[in-house]
């Protein structure tokens, strides 16, 4: 077929156009004079016969081609009628050609664009340190939730936490751009590599903050955006300053990734008992020994940086390692906490007593030998016993409603132990403090962890 179209073609032009006429670069030969003088060259089997040769370079073009209306081929015989036809008809083709091109670029300078922000969002957000916070407040949802937990909720949940850490990331960097450009490890950031502007960073700050703050008082309950709120103020704005002043900013800053767990048990019974103080206790205590490694391992940099960090005034890293293994230890009974009060099974208490006898061996592996090696196998260690609690947790937990009944249970057999040794006097006194006293939550409103040990940094 296509041999056949090539014959017609060359008896239309037997003399004037050679073969590579046919090329994009001489589109505009369309008009060849016959036998009879300038006559009009048959637009449409040339453009066929065209096409079809092109077809094994550009198959592309060669549906555009065959998809040509009746109105072009009319324009294209118009533009070749009068005066001027060949640069008309080569005008005509030009654009048809350089169309689909124009579009590509378009398409592609698009998508550039959105590459780049969107590469640019992701690190000022801190994507991966926002979803540990994120699972950390996902799994105070579950533990806070009775039978049946509601997924719904617990997404909006997440993507609440997920936006309002992304804020609080971001914020952070907006604040110490001068010292990150100072730092191997942060130069190449968004803001001190220049990638995207101040204005712009805060602006996305101040929009996924707010939209994170206004999901969580819509879909959960206001004391969960509350706990959103104040945990973004926290971060932003005294533990991020508090880098660059004194080195108690560690002890604040893992009061900071204390509180997401109880956002989420916040949002899921609308209300904050003592027992949702047992996974913000351990990520208090976890990340005490986390981030000594890091910054024993990375002291060079904090250095240039200008941050006030806790191994910097220890050389010899000796009290480094013993505030990590002493952090490591309070770890040890918060599985028995756990079973105790009815929040988890007793295969929980057994699980994470062993991990954190992991956790602590390399502790005192990094207090025997003071090197970035030992640091870095502690900091490995920490970065492995995070998911594995939070994970046992999760897997042994008692449902909300079981944790109730076994309080019911627990104060019954006690009053029934009352009764038996006779003693009604003593009976009576002990119902009339237990009616009188306060709520577990009345307790914990007195300090955001009052049962943390203060920080020893001497």
């Amino acid at each position: 077929m296509w041999r056949r179209a090539v014959a017609g073609g060359l008896n239309v032009f037997p003399n004037r156009l050679p073969i590579h006429s046919f090329a994009p670069s001489s589109a505009p030969l369309f008009l060849a004079p016959s036998a009879s003088g300038d006559a009009l060259v048959d637009v449409g089997r040339f453009l066929s016969s065209a096409a079809r040769i092109r077809s094994v370079a550009d198959p592309w073009k060669l549906g555009g081609l065959r998809k040509l209306s009746a109105g072009s081929r009319v324009a294209l015989g118009s533009a070749a009628s009068g005066d001027g036809s060949s640069t008309k008809a080569a005008e005509v083709l030009e654009s048809l050609g350089s169309s689909p091109s124009v579009l590509s670029q378009k398409v592609r300078a698009i998508s550039e664009v959105v590459d780049h922000y969107g590469r640019c969002y992701w690190e000022l957000s801190k994507a991966r340190l926002s979803m540990l916070v994120v699972a950390t407040s996902g799994a105070g949802y579950v533990l806070g939730s009775g039978h049946v937990i509601d997924f719904a909720g617990l997404c909006c949940t997440c993507a609440g936490t997920m936006m309002v850490a992304a804020s609080a990331n971001t914020l952070n960097q907006v604040f110490e751009v001068k010292n990150d450009a100072k730092m191997k490890r942060t130069r190449h950031r968004p803001l001190p590599s220049g990638r995207i502007t101040v204005p712009h960073a805060v602006t996305w700050a101040s929009i996924i903050g707010i939209s994170g703050t206004t999901l969580l008082a819509w879909k959960a309950n206001y004391l969960a955006a509350g706990f959103a709120a104040s945990n973004l103020f926290l971060y932003a704005f005294v533990y991020t300053p508090l880098k660059q002043i004194h080195p108690v900013n560690t002890w604040v800053g893992a009061v900071v990734g204390a509180i997401p767990p109880l956002l989420g048990w916040a949002a899921a019974s609308g209300e904050v008992t003592l027992n949702a103080m047992i996974l913000p206790a351990a990520l208090y205590f976890w990340q005490i020994p986390h981030f000594m490694a890091l910054a024993y391992m990375c002291r060079n940099d904090y250095v240039s940086g200008g941050f006030q960090m806790f191994s910097l005034a220890d050389a010899s890293g000796w009290r480094t390692a013993w505030v990590s293994l002493r952090n490591c230890l309070y770890l040890l009974p918060l599985g028995f906490l756990a079973y105790d009060w009815g929040i988890t099974t007793k295969w929980f208490a057994i699980e994470s007593s062993i991990i954190t006898l992991f956790i602590s061996a390399a502790a005192v592996l990094f207090i025997r030998a003071r090197t970035a090696k030992t640091a870095r196998r502690m900091f490995r260690a920490s970065l492995l016993y995070l998911p594995v609690f939070m994970s046992g947790m999760l897997l042994h937990r008692l449902p909300l409603n079981d944790q109730e009944a076994y309080l019911v249970v627990s104060s019954s057999q006690d009053e029934e132990l009352l009764r038996s040794s006779g003693d009604e006097g003593l009976l009576g006194f002990e119902k009339e403090h237990m009616h009188a006293a306060s709520p577990p939550v009345a307790y914990a409103s007195v300090a955001p962890f009052p049962f943390l040990p203060v920080p020893l940094y001497h």
